[in-house]
C-alpha cells in the first residue's frame, strides 16, 4: 500500500476570504495554510451560523463581554480545545494557553500548539480575541 503524503491527508481546500484567481477560478490553499485556515474558520464561526450543521463552531463570542481574568482564560481554553477536537481531524490538540496582552487588558492571545496527525509535524497558530471590558463611570 503506498504511503500518504501530507498533500493527500490535508488535502487543498477555497482560500479564506473567498477569492478568484488569474485564471478565472477559485483560489485554492494547500498543506499547513488550509489547515490553519480552517482552525480559524472554526474559531470565527458561532454555533448556529451555518444552517446545515449547527453545531459547527466555537462559542467564543459568549466571552466578549467577560472579565480577562484567569477563569475566563481557562474557560477559553477549554472552549477552543474542545471545538478543535471536534471538527479539525486532521490534527491533535496539545495545548492550548490564553494570555493577555501586556499593554492590551482586553486583548487575549489564544496560542494553540498542534501536531498534525498525517506527519506528526508540531505547529502553532496564535489567534487573537478581543473582549470588550466593563468601563465603569461611562454612564
Amino acid at each position: 500500500m503506498p504511503h500518504a503524503t501530507t498533500d493527500d491527508f490535508i488535502g487543498a481546500g477555497w482560500a479564506f476570504p473567498l477569492g478568484v484567481n488569474a485564471a478565472g477560478g477559485i483560489n485554492l490553499v494547500r498543506r499547513e495554510v488550509e489547515l490553519e485556515q480552517a482552525m480559524t474558520l472554526i474559531l470565527a464561526t458561532y454555533p448556529g451560523e451555518r444552517p446545515m450543521r449547527p453545531g459547527f463552531g466555537c462559542r467564543l463570542r459568549d466571552y466578549v463581554y467577560r472579565d480577562t481574568d484567569t477563569r475566563t482564560t481557562a474557560m477559553l481554553s477549554h472552549e477552543v480545545r474542545s471545538a478543535l477536537i471536534a471538527w479539525e481531524p486532521r490534527i491533535d490538540v496539545r495545548a492550548v494557553r490564553v494570555t493577555p496582552d501586556t499593554e492590551d487588558p482586553s486583548l487575549l492571545y489564544i496560542d494553540i500548539d498542534y501536531q498534525v496527525k498525517a506527519t506528526n509535524d508540531r505547529r502553532n497558530l496564535v489567534f487573537p480575541f478581543y473582549s470588550i471590558p466593563d468601563e465603569e463611570g461611562d454612564y
